[in-house]
């Protein structure tokens, strides 16, 4: 197999943690990479940081409420904008579309239902990109095969044992796969919680992950350290 999986970034600004980590997982499954905002004031500076696909939107949020997220971010850019609220009222709906949004969906919303939502506001931008988003194939980088549905990894022909954190680090880089992911962007992923400047889990997680891909002499190649920014999967170091 050769090549990478497509996918799609999702910035999914959102305050209700449990709605968000379910959100996040489901998304995950359908090859799509999440971050989370939960503070509406933090929302821009995340939006130029992450450059996502599309935005999820919620807009009863802290520090700045989503129809004023929303109107900057229509300001400075054509990124698909999905609201993503408990309020009904049509007055907020009209509000919403007036300022910016692509579309507009009421909580509870069935998670097949704001799937198909987030392709339908995709294929508009991207009409000419055929991408299968619900492949079994996985992730290939040289001898290295990731299988993200089953959670198994493939070295040089042979089956790796790792551990569920050890994994699904391993799937963050690899799909970030040629760009710096930061560590803000890994613990968001893992653990739904930012970089605060002491937390060490992602160095440890990488060190690790070095040791069982033999990359630990001299200067890391496979997962390189960019000073001051974060980590970077090089999908050209995996061929031998």
């Amino acid at each position: 197999m050769t090549g990478i999986t497509t996918m799609y970034r999702v910035l999914l600004v959102e305050d209700d943690a449990r709605l968000a980590a379910l959100v996040t997982e489901y998304l995950h499954a359908y090859r799509f990479e999440v971050m989370v905002v939960g503070d509406g004031s933090r929302a821009l500076e995340r939006f130029r940081a992450f450059s996502p696909d599309i935005v999820i939107l919620d807009l009863m949020l802290p520090g700045m409420d989503g129809m004023e997220i929303c109107r900057q971010l229509r300001a400075v850019s054509t990124t698909p904008i999905l609201i993503l609220t408990a309020r009904e009222d049509t007055y907020d709906q009209v509000a919403g579309l007036e300022v910016g949004a692509d579309d507009y969906v009421v909580k509870p919303v069935e998670p097949r239902l704001l799937l198909a939502r987030l392709r339908a506001l995709l294929r508009r931008v991207v009409p000419s990109t055929e991408v299968e988003l619900e492949s079994d194939d996985g992730l290939a980088f040289g001898q290295l095969r990731i299988v993200p549905r089953d959670r198994m990894v493939f070295w040089r022909g042979a089956s790796v044992e790792l551990k569920s954190n050890e994994f699904s680090l391993l799937l963050i880089l690899a799909r970030g796969a040629g760009r710096v992911v930061t560590r803000d962007e890994i613990l968001q992923q893992l653990r739904g919680i930012e970089f605060d400047g002491i937390d060490r889990t992602v160095d440890v997680g990488i060190y690790r992950l070095r040791k069982r891909f033999e990359d630990t002499d001299g200067e890391p190649q496979r997962i390189k350290t960019v000073w001051g920014r974060g980590y970077l999967f090089s999908p050209s170091a995996w061929e031998s």
